[in-house]
């Protein structure tokens, strides 16, 4: 099957933002301009246009045309139960992990009610500030019950993934809650993203299930506002 024309123009627009070609806050051509340069009339390069503007490539500027900003990560956990490396090797780009504190402590109210243990009860405190292209993106802190994975403490966590090390251990995530609030960077946020302070934050609270629906993980995590967005899918249960 061939590709619609407005698909193929989007392809080479977007292939000439991610080589540099076109810059950011570097305006493209006009939709006249780009009509005449690959044949085709102005709907069909409005539509290709339209399309990155949607995606968050491009923006519409009032009479400054159409400007390159600064490319967003769509972020898809939200859809699928999959480790952070996973997603960003399936979008070609390099993840990193930097591991900020790893210790064993106690549950406090909060991690106890959302771990299901007994307040005081051990666990692991896992903090970590999670690249994309050298870039910071989250800055996550997970905690996990010390019964269910002692051993835990002897994984490098800048190394390896902590979905695919509770599969190994007998323990592999089934299913995940999660909620989602907008926060604002404190001064630690602001540091560690490399972000203003007050910039907006998308603050999300993580609790991941084994198979028979026991929680062992609740995470927190604060992703960035400026370069993220996040992919839902609802389907209709009628």
């Amino acid at each position: 099957m061939s590709i619609p024309l407005y698909k193929q123009i989007e392809q080479d627009l977007l292939e000439r933002i991610r080589s540099g070609e076109y810059a950011e806050n570097e305006t493209i051509p006009t939709e006249m301009e780009l009509s005449e340069a690959y044949g085709v009339s102005r709907p069909t390069v409005r539509q290709a246009v339209q399309t990155l503007v949607n995606q968050g490539y491009l923006e519409r500027k009032k009479k400054r045309g159409t400007q390159v900003i600064r490319t967003k990560i769509p972020q898809e956990f939200t859809r699928y139960v999959e480790s952070f490396d996973s997603e960003f090797y399936r979008k070609g780009m390099a993840p990193k992990t930097k591991v900020l504190n790893f210790t064993k402590t106690v549950a406090t109210k909060e991690v106890a009610e959302n771990l299901n243990i007994a307040e005081n009860a051990p666990v692991y405190k896992l903090t970590r500030l999670r690249f994309a292209e050298e870039k910071p993106i989250v800055f996550v802190t997970s905690f996990i019950p010390y019964e269910l994975v002692p051993d835990l403490d002897k994984i490098d966590f800048s190394k390896h993934s902590l979905y695919a090390t509770f599969r190994e251990m007998g323990h592999p995530i089934h299913s995940v809650s999660r909620l989602l609030e907008i926060t604002i960077a404190d001064e630690t946020a602001s540091d560690l993203l490399d972000i203003p302070k007050n910039d907006p934050l998308f603050y999300f609270h993580t609790r991941g299930f084994t198979e028979n629906q026991l929680p062992i993980e609740f995470s927190i995590a604060k992703y960035r506002g400026d370069i993220n967005y996040f992919v839902f899918e609802i389907s209709n249960p009628g």
